[in-house]
């Protein structure tokens, strides 16, 4: 009999990927303070990638220690523009900025999962897309926040790869499922191999 596999993510885009993928599930939201860890982490020089990493795992943990016997997913994502890493957009005003600021160049999404069962690490991924934004006109960025924002300002970087923002890129290099902040893919292939899904 497989383990009962939990989501710990409030996030319906990862959970409709993981349903569209046939795998049954159930969620757990973790009460973790995402922002305070996050500065934590770049204070102490952290890389994009470890913080994507360590976000994760918190998740999971969390969720883990009140769930044994379960495996439990961890997911987090960030966005990487250099050395500077964007979170969701406060305002539209913010959200023009954030595009402002990419556009015409590249970054990158860093999505990271992790697996734990029973408190401890079992498994961890991190996915990275790169993005090259085309050199958009203020118009039309100031016209895209105006008629998107209610879908982007749960959106780091203030733009949806799945809907209108595929306008605001000329090349995109990775899985589109890390795009939607989760190694699909990859952990699929590990919960089949583990026995947890049908081979």
């Amino acid at each position: 009999m497989p383990e009962p596999l939990i989501l710990a993510s409030g996030s319906t885009i990862r959970a409709t990927l993981l349903r569209n993928a046939g795998v049954n599930f159930t969620t757990a939201t973790p009460r973790v303070d995402e922002d305070a860890m996050r500065d934590a982490l770049r204070a102490e020089g952290a890389s994009p990638r470890d913080i994507a990493d360590a976000l994760a795992e918190m998740k999971a943990a969390k969720v883990s220690v009140r769930n044994p016997g379960a495996l439990v997913i961890g997911c987090d994502q960030i966005l990487a523009h250099g050395s500077n890493i964007l979170s969701k957009p406060t305002s539209t005003d913010d959200a023009i900025a954030q595009l402002s600021e990419l556009r015409g160049g590249v970054h990158q999404l860093l999505s990271a999962a992790v697996i734990y069962e029973n408190g401890k690490p079992i498994w961890r991924h991190v996915g990275v897309v790169r993005l090259h934004m085309r050199d958009a006109s203020d118009a039309y960025l100031r016209d895209y926040v105006t008629r998107n924002w209610e879908e982007v300002r749960h959106c780091v970087g203030a733009y949806q790869i799945e809907a209108e923002g595929v306008r605001l890129f000329h090349r995109i290099e990775g899985d589109y499922f890390n795009i939607l902040g989760l190694p699909l893919l990859e952990l699929l292939s590990y919960l089949t191999l583990r026995g947890t899904l049908p081979a």
